[in-house]
């Protein structure tokens, strides 16, 4: 059931007349400060709160984005920060720059997002950097296998000056596009219904040799490769059809993925890999940065920040209280409700994958594409420069990572 046939509690007929009203952005974004059941009166008061301050004055700048399969629903579940982004720049920008949120895959997909960008048929947009890597390659530099330990790494590594010397910086003078915010999380391998039965996974070997979805992630492919984890190449839209038909054996994604896109009834195991970056990430095209002048640029910069800093703590809640990527599992979270057990690795056996994938113990598998990477990003070795920037934080949870503005340096 999509967010347009019932809204917590608001019918499609209501939802659409309420749109038709205050606009579907204003209604979006009203929609999405409900944490609870809303009625269509309730709605249409917050629609036409929320209408009347977007539209007290005159817009110099109206930016559409482009948000892939986002809505408010979903967007509580995988906290990625879209409409928390575009809420707060129009408001520090008193109303100067608007924002137009097109999610539901209604202008764009994760695969096509990154193009519609790159071609300036929407300002920003909303997918996963791995997915986006397709219409983007030097995205690919965040999917080394194991050079994220953990979400804190990637969290810090995302605040660091670092990140934009070996990651914004590369990516936004190659693609025209400009790297704004992130979630945080690690790709395991989610397993289907031929997994329902069979006991909890504990070792690598007892997934060596399935059939697994890979996303548009060159990297990605060499890691599952390495694990004969046999990757296929299947669009994240027909992942749900693939698992369900028993197409394939399981999907590389992380968890809150499976959760927001209601994959979890097809889901029986979250094997928590955590071998390379599961980012959903928030970029601007450079053109339209530029054109904003120096008080809205920072206006940019300092709501990508406060996103940033949302991102960080409200998806590390929203794992454990809403998704069940736990052990033990809270009950009525997503994964409680629908049988996905989360199987944890030993740190032992996070090792072996590690030994058998990571370029750390296996650089000849990585050499044709470290050295592409590296060449894009003017000769600097990405991979051990990530490495051993994110072996300087000092924190274990996600939530401690020190906040930083890394444009500031």
């Amino acid at each position: 059931m999509g967010i347009y046939d019932r809204i917590k509690g608001v019918s499609r007929r209501d939802f659409f007349r309420i749109a038709g009203t205050y606009g579907m952005s204003s209604t979006l974004l009203a929609a999405g400060t409900f944490g609870g059941a809303m009625t269509a009166a309730n709605l249409a008061k917050a629609a036409e709160s929320t209408y009347n301050k977007r539209f007290s004055k005159e817009a110099k700048h109206t930016l559409k984005f482009g948000a892939a399969g986002f809505n408010p629903q979903n967007l509580l579940i995988e906290r990625a920060g879209c409409l928390e982004f575009a809420r707060d720049l129009e408001e520090r920008t008193d109303g100067e720059i608007r924002i137009e949120f097109i999610g539901n895959n209604q202008i764009c997909g994760q695969l096509s997002c990154v193009e519609k960008a790159q071609q300036g048929i929407i300002d920003i947009y909303a997918a996963s950097t791995q997915n986006s890597a397709g219409g983007a390659p030097y995205l690919n530099v965040l999917d080394y296998a194991y050079m994220f330990r953990s979400r804190a790494d990637q969290y810090y590594f995302m605040y660091s000056p670092e990140s934009q010397r070996i990651l914004r910086e590369p990516f936004e003078q190659r693609h025209g596009l400009k790297f704004l915010f992130t979630h945080a999380e690690l790709r395991g391998i989610m397993m289907g219904q031929n997994f329902a039965d069979k006991p909890t996974v504990t070792k690598l070997e007892d997934i060596m040799g399935t059939k697994n979805r890979v996303t548009g992630t060159q990297l990605g492919r060499i890691a599952m490769e390495a694990l004969n984890l046999n990757p296929v190449p299947v669009a994240w839209e027909e992942t749900l059809d693939g698992l369900k038909q028993g197409l394939i054996d399981g999907a590389e994604t992380w968890a809150s993925a499976v959760a927001y896109a209601n994959m979890s009834p097809v889901v029986s195991q979250c094997v928590d890999l955590r071998f390379f970056c599961g980012t959903e990430h928030t970029a601007m095209t450079a053109s339209t940065f530029d054109s904003l002048g120096g008080e809205l640029q920072d206006a940019v910069m300092e709501a990508s920040y406060l996103t940033q800093v949302h991102v960080q703590a409200a998806n590390e809640a929203a794992l454990v209280n809403t998704v069940g990527h736990s052990t033990p599992q809270l009950p009525n979270t997503i994964f409680a409700q629908n049988d996905v057990r989360v199987a944890p690795l030993s740190d032992e056996e996070v090792r072996k994958a590690e030994e058998m994938c990571s370029p750390e113990f296996q650089p000849q598998l990585w050499e044709q594409w470290r050295e592409r990477i590296n060449g894009w990003a003017g000769g600097i070795d990405t991979y051990q420069d990530i490495y051993n920037e994110v072996r300087n934080n000092p924190h274990t949870l996600a939530e401690n990572v020190e906040p930083r503005r890394w444009w500031k340096g």
